[in-house]
C-alpha cells in the first residue's frame, strides 16, 4: 500500500512538472517571438517614417530610377527589404527584386491597410524571395491625399537565428527546474507516503488480531497527531479485547459447569454454541454449524424448536429424549435472532411423581376396603345409638365420609394429572352440561337461600373436550361457591374469546384474601380451615380443576375480594370436531 501510494503521489507530481514545463516552453517561446516581432514591426515603422520624407518627394517626381536606385541603396544601408507601391497595387520599387518583374500588390494585407490610411502588418511567406517576412507598410501621401504605400520587411529567419540561442537557454532552465522539482516531489511524496504507509500496516496489523501493533513518528505534524490517536484506540481495543476474552473465558468455564444442557441457535435454527453437557445429552461431539434437525431427530423438538422461533414468548416443554426426560426451555433472542434453548434432567423428579403418584393411588384404592367396612359399621351403630352414643356416632360417620371424600379426590387428581391417560375428546354443548350441574345443586341451594342461573350468548361454538372431567370441573367450582355463600347468588357465565370459550362461575359469598389467591390451586391448602372440615371439603377440588384446564390446553384464574364474592375463570381453547 505504500508503494501504491508513494507512486500515486510521485506520479502526479511529475505530470504536473511535464505539464507546467511543456506550458512554459511553449508559452515562453511564443511570448518572446512575439515580443521580439512586435520590437522589430516597432523598428521598421520608425525606419519607414524616416524614409518617407526622402521617397514622398521622389513618387511625386514620377521618376521610377531615381527612386528605385534610392529604394535599393537604403535598402542596403538598414538590411530590410524596401517596396514602393502605386496605390494602384503597381509595384514602383523594390530593394530586393526587379519591380517590373513582382506582381501586383494591391491585395496584400499590409498594403490594402496602409492604403486606407493606416499603418499595415502582416507576417507571411514571400514568394518572391521564398523566405518568411515580418511586413510593415505606411501609408504615402499628403493632406489627405494617398501617393502609395512605403513597405518594409524583414526575414524572419534572423529572428529564428537570434531566438535559437535563446531557446536552447530556456530549454536548459526549464530542464534544470524541472529536475530540481522532480526531486522535491519525489522527497515530499516519500515524507507523506511513509507515515501512511507505516499507519496502514498497523491497522493491518490490529485487523489480524494484532492489537499489540503501534504507529511511531518522529515528525510533529497532522500525521504524528494520527498516530498518536492510533495509538490510544489501539491500546483502547487491545484492553477490551482482553476483558472480552477474559470474560468470554469466564463464560465458557460457567457454560461448561452447568449441569443443565446448553443450545444457541440462529435464526435459521443453525446451532451457534453448545455445551458440554449437552453434547454427552444428544451423543454429538461438534454439533456446531449443523441444524438442530440434523443432531436431535425427534418430531417434538423439532415442533418445540418451530413454536420458539416464531414466539417473542419463552416456552417450556418436557421432552424425552432417549430413556431420559428433560424440562426444555427455549427463549427468543431478539437483537440477533435465533433462541437460546436449555435442557434440564428431570427424569429422577418424574420418577419420584410416579412413586408419589403410585403410592397414591395403591394406598387410596386399599383404603376403600376399610373405609367401606368402617362405613357399614358406623351404619350398623346408627341405628342403635342413643344418648351420647348418638354424638360419637355421628362423628364417626362425617369423619368417614370426609375420609372417602379425600380418597375419591385423590384418585381422581391422580387419573387427571397422568399424562398417559388420554383424554376421552366429544363435542360438548357447554351451556346444557352447566345447566345440569347448577340444577342438582338446586335442593342446597335453595336451604340456603342461594339463586343463581345460566347465561350464554347465541351461537356459543361447542369445543372438543372430556365431558365427564368438564363436569367435573363444574361440580368443584359450584360446590366451592355454595359452600361458601350463605346467601345471595351462583351464577355460571359462558362467553366466547379469540380462539376459545370462558367458563365462569361467580358467587358473592364471603370471599378470598389476596393473600391466598396465589396457593388456592395448590393440593390440600384450604382458606379457611376450620369451615372446610365442617363442610367436608378435601382442599383437592381446585387443584383438580386446573389439572383439567391444563390437559385441554387451557388455564384457569381467580378474582375475589373478602366480603364481595370469587369469581373463577376457565378458557378453553375452541379444537375441530376430528
Amino acid at each position: 500500500m505504500k508503494k501504491n501510494i508513494f507512486l500515486k503521489l510521485f506520479g502526479g507530481y511529475v505530470l504536473i512538472i511535464m505539464a507546467l514545463s511543456v506550458l512554459v516552453l511553449l508559452f515562453a517561446f511564443s511570448r518572446i517571438r512575439g515580443h521580439y516581432e512586435d520590437t522589430l514591426a516597432g523598428e521598421l515603422e520608425s525606419l519607414g517614417q524616416v524614409l518617407n520624407v526622402n521617397v514622398r518627394p521622389l513618387v511625386e517626381s514620377g521618376s521610377a530610377a531615381a527612386l528605385d536606385a534610392f529604394i535599393k541603396r537604403a535598402g542596403r544601408d538598414i538590411h530590410a527589404r524596401i517596396t514602393v507601391v502605386d496605390p494602384e497595387g503597381k509595384v514602383l520599387a523594390d530593394s530586393d527584386a526587379d519591380p517590373s518583374k513582382m506582381e501586383n500588390h494591391r491585395y496584400r494585407p499590409e498594403v490594402s491597410e496602409a492604403l486606407a490610411g493606416h499603418i499595415g502588418r502582416s507576417r507571411r511567406y514571400s514568394y518572391t524571395i521564398e523566405q518568411n517576412m515580418l511586413y510593415v507598410g505606411l501609408p504615402i501621401g499628403e493632406s489627405g491625399r494617398s501617393l502609395g504605400v512605403l513597405r518594409l520587411s524583414y526575414f524572419l529567419s534572423s529572428v529564428d537565428q537570434l531566438l535559437s540561442g535563446l531557446r536552447r537557454s530556456i530549454l536548459r532552465w526549464v530542464l534544470l527546474v524541472g529536475l530540481a522539482a522532480l526531486a522535491l516531489a519525489f522527497y515530499v511524496s516519500l515524507r507523506i507516503a511513509r507515515p501512511i504507509g507505516k499507519l496502514a500496516k498497523a491497522a493491518g496489523d490490529v485487523s489480524e488480531g494484532r492489537y499489540d501493533a503501534r504507529v511511531i513518528l518522529s515528525r510533529k505534524d497532522e500525521f504524528r497527531s494520527l498516530g498518536d490517536a492510533f495509538n490510544a484506540m489501539s491500546g483502547r481495543i487491545q484492553e477490551q479485547f482482553a476483558e472480552i476474552t477474559s470474560q468470554k473465558d469466564e463464560l465458557d468455564r460457567i457454560v461448561s459447569s452447568l449441569g443443565e444442557g446448553l443450545l444457541v441457535a440462529d435464526r435459521d435454527a443453525r446451532i451457534v454454541l453448545v455445551n458440554d453437557r449437552l453434547k454427552d445429552i444428544i451423543g454429538e461431539s461438534g454439533p456446531e454449524g449443523r441444524f438442530i434437525w440434523e443432531v436431535i431427530r425427534m418430531p417434538r423438538v423439532q415442533e418445540f424448536v418451530g413454536r420458539a422461533l416464531v414466539s417473542t414468548d419463552p416456552a417450556t416443554a418436557e421432552i424425552e429424549i432417549g430413556e431420559k426426560i428433560y424440562l426444555c426451555t427455549a427463549a427468543g433472542m431478539k437483537k440477533r435472532g435465533g433462541i437460546l434453548l436449555t435442557l434440564n434432567d428431570i427424569t429422577p423428579i418424574k420418577r419420584t411423581e410416579r412413586i408419589k403418584k403410585d403410592f397414591i393411588v395403591n394406598a387410596s384404592h386399599e383404603l376403600r376396603t376399610p373405609l367401606t367396612a368402617i362405613q357399614g359399621a358406623v351404619e350398623t351403630l346408627d341405628e342403635d345409638a342413643a344418648g351420647p352414643n348418638r354424638a360419637v356416632v355421628d362423628i364417626l360417620r362425617r369423619q368417614v365420609e370426609r375420609l372417602r371424600n379425600i380418597v375419591e379426590d385423590l384418585l381422581d387428581l391422580a387419573v387427571v394429572e397422568d399424562r398417559a391417560v388420554p383424554l376421552d375428546l366429544a363435542d360438548v354443548d357447554l351451556p346444557a352440561l352447566a345447566k345440569g350441574v347448577l340444577e342438582s345443586f338446586a335442593g342446597r341451594m335453595k336451604d340456603k337461600r342461594i339463586t343463581g342461573e345460566v347465561t350464554a350468548p347465541a351461537g356459543l361454538p361447542r369445543i372438543q373436550a372430556d365431558p365427564d372431567l368438564l363436569e367435573q370441573v363444574l361440580v368443584n367450582l359450584i360446590d366451592n361457591a355454595v359452600k361458601y355463600t350463605d346467601s345471595g347468588r351462583v351464577d355460571v357465565v359462558l362467553s366466547a374469546g379469540p380462539g376459545e370459550v370462558r367458563l365462569v362461575v361467580r358467587d358473592t359469598g364471603i370471599g378470598i384474601a389476596a393473600e391466598h389467591l396465589d396457593r388456592i390451586f395448590e393440593r390440600f391448602y384450604v382458606v379457611d380451615k376450620s369451615r372446610s372440615r365442617k363442610s367436608g371439603g378435601t382442599g383437592l377440588g381446585l387443584s383438580i380443576v386446573k389439572h383439567v384446564a391444563e390437559r385441554h390446553g387451557g388455564r384457569v384464574s381467580v378474582e375475589s375480594a373478602v366480603g364481595r364474592g370469587s369469581t373463577f375463570t376457565v378458557a378453553l381453547p375452541v379444537r375441530q370436531s376430528s
